[in-house]
């Protein structure tokens, strides 16, 4: 099994490790370079060869779309091929990276991710784009009509459900209600209809763990999640026992974004108390570093747990 995802060093830095958005897949970095240089044909290419593997689709536009001159490129690349959905599809997913930055209008890259949907009707990719931008700028109604949107066109979709299980999280409620927040319940429906071995039996993982990085955010649990009863507990031991099972699978699953459903399982089996189990799956998973709520500034969260683990250790 490949390690979780292959790391950039920062450039100045005593050898640190930065997140590398293209997670391993190393065609995908290959042709993010060539786009950055103007050089669209073999973005072109890339998405030829990925066809319909909508997860895989998804991971791979949207790491193209977040170049600062990925608009620009699919422009001219659209000038060039005014018939090419996946041209289309690259300027809508671009134009919602740059709105998030204030440099487009929300209301065009909208326009530009619609656009690109009529232009492949089976694609879920300009919805997943429009699930994105709808984070931050639209309404539960409107999450879940574009969440809707995604699911019908491929159920089981990866990402979609990640922004869905973050949106959700998101939700604040009083705190003597949490253990029944619409997340959790969200979170197990989708894993009871996943398929076996399907990723999404761990997203009541995700569930958890996004859910304590909203009420960390808001200061009703501790910031360390070693020192949060988040962790510990009835629902923690529910959500562990559920979606543990599913790891030893996700080896003949070689998709980059799989993966990321390691690193949750491992972080969260960890500050759940189960060693064992969390000392195979960071093994596993080796150095890599990763994105919130499992994010940590200034150092690998592999070498954290192993410094964390070598600590309880010794005091046991």
């Amino acid at each position: 099994m490949s390690p979780l995802p292959r790391v950039r060093r920062r450039s100045g830095a005593r050898g640190g490790l930065v997140w590398d958005p293209a997670m391993g897949d190393s065609a995908l970095a290959a042709v993010r370079t060539a786009l950055g240089q103007g050089r669209w044909i073999e973005a072109r290419a890339l998405l030829t060869e990925t066809g319909d593997d909508w997860d895989l689709r998804g991971h791979r536009m949207l790491v193209l779309a977040e170049c600062s001159t990925s608009a620009a490129w699919a422009r001219e690349w659209q000038l060039a091929e005014p018939e090419s959905a996946d041209a289309a599809g690259l300027l809508g997913c671009a134009m919602v990276f740059r709105a998030l930055c204030g440099r487009e209008r929300t209301e065009a890259a909208r326009e530009a991710c619609h656009a690109a949907a009529r232009m492949a009707p089976p694609d879920p990719t300009p919805w997943l784009a429009l699930l994105i931008l709808a984070r931050r700028t639209g309404t539960d109604e409107e999450r879940m009509r574009i969440f809707d949107q995604v699911r019908g066109r491929h159920r089981d979709h990866h990402h979609a459900h990640h922004l869905m299980t973050a949106c959700l999280a998101e939700r604040m409620r009083g705190p003597d209600n949490d253990p029944f927040h619409e997340v959790y319940e969200f979170a197990t429906w989708v894993a009871g209809q996943a398929p076996a071995g399907s990723p999404l039996c761990a997203l009541p993982v995700i569930a958890h763990a996004e859910r304590y990085r909203v009420l960390a955010a808001a200061g009703v649990e501790p910031g360390d999640p070693a020192d949060s009863g988040h962790w510990k507990g009835r629902r923690a031991r529910q959500v562990m026992k559920s979606a543990f099972d599913w790891w030893p699978e996700s080896s003949a699953r070689r998709h980059p974004r799989r993966l990321v459903d390691l690193n949750f399982l491992a972080h969260a089996t960890f500050y759940a108390g189960s060693r064992i189990e969390a000392t195979a799956l960071f093994d596993r998973i080796g150095p890599h570093v990763t994105r919130a709520p499992w994010s940590y500034p200034d150092r690998d969260p592999y070498q954290a747990f192993r410094a964390a683990h070598r600590t309880a250790l010794g005091s046991a």
